[in-house]
């Protein structure tokens, strides 16, 4: 039998990288699929082509996350597996962070993953359990000078994921964070130098960037019951990069 099958998953950022390899690798395995994301051209596609449904949303945007959840729980009934997604990567240290990169990166990475758990895990509570996953990065373990509001951003992202985890774990619910390294998306190839890219594989032990699948792979798991007594956990796909 396929790994999610009968249940309901809901994955942000939904339409490229990581988040389509997530939605593909789901819908492979048996799940219903919700995908979302502000790319509402190349969203609306991959829900098309594998068969999910596609919303337009903003994670920042409470009211959103609220419609959104109202009508797969009126389709469906439940929501079994939350993957928080979306987020943003820019290059900027402490001294070229200005007040506008701050609030968008925070906005973006840090509330809307706040948003999601609140507006989703009541309805995990009430249906007896779910799955909540909520990506970080290796940059909310070790930090990232020449990226500074995303690794706090992160950061916040690994606490929220224990902090949830330690309040839901006796209702069912899991919470858990996975800490990508450096994934080849398209994301990093638009903010990342090229010559830059390079240097940082180089350092990477296993010697290569991660394909989004290896995210995906991790997601799958920690969706599935297999993971039933992983909870409040991180899970680091770097090869080897933070060992």
């Amino acid at each position: 039998m396929a790994r999610l099958e009968g249940k309901v998953a809901l994955i942000t950022g939904g339409a490229r990288g990581q988040g389509e390899a997530e939605a593909r690798l789901f819908r492979d395995q048996g799940a219903t699929v919700y995908l979302t994301d502000v790319l509402a051209d190349q969203g609306s596609a991959l829900a098309t082509e594998i068969g999910a449904v596609f919303f337009e949303h903003d994670v920042t945007d409470r009211s959103g996350w609220e419609v959104l959840t109202k009508e797969i729980i009126a389709e469906q009934g439940k929501v079994d597996i939350l993957v928080n997604n979306a987020g943003i990567f820019r290059i900027a240290g402490l001294a070229d962070t200005d007040d506008a990169l701050w609030d968008t990166t925070i906005a973006i990475n840090q509330t809307g993953v706040f948003l999601g758990m609140q507006t989703v895990i009541p309805h995990m509570v009430e249906a007896g359990g779910g799955s909540v996953i909520n990506i970080s990065s290796i940059a909310g373990l070790r930090g990232a000078g020449t990226a500074f509001a995303y690794a706090a951003s992160k950061w916040a992202v690994r606490g929220m994921t224990k902090s949830a985890a330690q309040t839901y774990a006796s209702v069912g619910v899991r919470v858990n964070s996975i800490h990508p390294g450096i994934i080849d998306t398209p994301m990093a190839h638009e903010f990342v130098d090229a010559g830059v890219l390079d240097r940082v594989t180089d350092s990477i032990p296993m010697g290569k960037m991660a394909e989004a699948v290896d995210v995906a792979n991790l997601a799958l798991f920690l969706a599935s019951d297999e993971s039933s007594y992983c909870t409040g956990s991180e899970f680091i796909v770097d090869g080897g990069f933070t060992a």
